[in-house]
């Protein structure tokens, strides 16, 4: 309860300030109980999740004005499960896939509950995405890592209200499979490619497999300790999400990763994503040139602005 008090204190401070707080159900970890039987693994996993769900909305839901169910859960299963990087550690195609069925059953029945619980608030799944092109025949490559990565939870999201695009980059694919950044480009802290317009490139997927469900960017941003590249890569970005616009695409929001710069999971706090710098010694926030800047273009609801 008092872990729910805390959530409910933080959504109602966000309301008074006019912020509208967009709650994740789910961002990655589990319960230590849940993980020792099995994680998203145990039979009854997805319902463990619906209830949850369900105890939350019914303490804050009136508050919430964004409910997303899971964060990336492609990310869960691949990194989990296929590549062996986050808990559990493992190296198994059909663990993966096991875990990719069971999530998707965990957002349908958590998206069930959340609309039938406290609030009215649209719901739906955030997912990240990746513009995956193919190179020198690597088409059929390319579909199947589609395939396990984005379409089996884009397919998952049929009566939600929205589909959350989360995505930082691009990824070639050849006949082999995925291959190394093009020489060239240039690289983020993070060791993607600096190529903005990928976010354009999944917004347009999304929207065409999953047959027009509006989308929010609920992810993008870059990990750089250039702040002008920051400006930089985010001006590119929102470019194409206005020309999703301007073609008739419903594209609801954008929002940046992150405010502040982030404890990033394996990589602790070397990526630096933030809007916000934090010094770790004394916490202090010094908000960056990006900040007003990306301030400046939300207030102006345009890119051509002066700072």
């Amino acid at each position: 309860m008092a872990a729910l008090d805390h959530y409910r204190r933080q959504c109602a401070a966000a309301g008074e300030l006019g912020l509208v707080p967009m709650v994740t159900f789910h961002h990655f970890t589990i319960p230590r109980w849940l993980s020792e039987r099995g994680g998203w693994e145990a039979a009854d996993a997805p319902v463990r999740f619906a209830r949850f769900c369900e105890r939350v909305v019914a303490h804050l839901g009136d508050l919430i004005g964004w409910g997303c169910t899971i964060n990336e859960p492609n990310i869960v299963a691949y990194m989990g499960y296929l590549v062996g990087v986050f808990p559990p550690g493992a190296h198994d195609v059909d663990r993966r896939r096991a875990v990719n069925a069971a999530l998707c059953r965990g957002h349908r029945l958590a998206a069930e509950v959340l609309r039938a619980g406290r609030g009215d608030f649209p719901v739906g799944l955030t997912l990240s995405m990746t513009d995956y092109q193919a190179v020198d025949g690597g088409e059929q490559q390319r579909d199947r890592i589609r395939r396990s990565m984005e379409d089996v939870f884009l397919e998952a999201t049929t009566d939600d209200d929205f589909v959350g695009v989360q995505c930082y980059t691009r990824m070639r694919v050849g006949p082999s499979g995925a291959m190394a950044a093009e020489e060239g480009v240039a690289l983020t802290q993070m060791g993607y490619e600096f190529w903005p317009g990928a976010l354009e490139a999944v917004i347009r997927r999304a929207w065409d497999v999953t047959g027009g469900t509006p989308l929010v960017v609920t992810e993008n941003g870059i990990g750089t300790d250039r702040d002008t590249e920051r400006i930089a890569f985010v001006t590119a970005a929102l470019a194409g999400v206005r020309r999703c616009l301007d073609d008739g695409i419903d594209v609801r929001g954008y929002v940046y990763w992150s405010l502040l710069d982030n404890f990033e999971w394996v990589l602790g706090y070397g990526p630096t994503f933030g809007l916000v710098a934090v010094e770790r010694g004394s916490l202090e926030r010094r908000p960056k040139p990006s900040a007003v800047w990306l301030g400046a273009v939300a207030r102006e609801n345009a890119l051509e602005i002066s700072v």
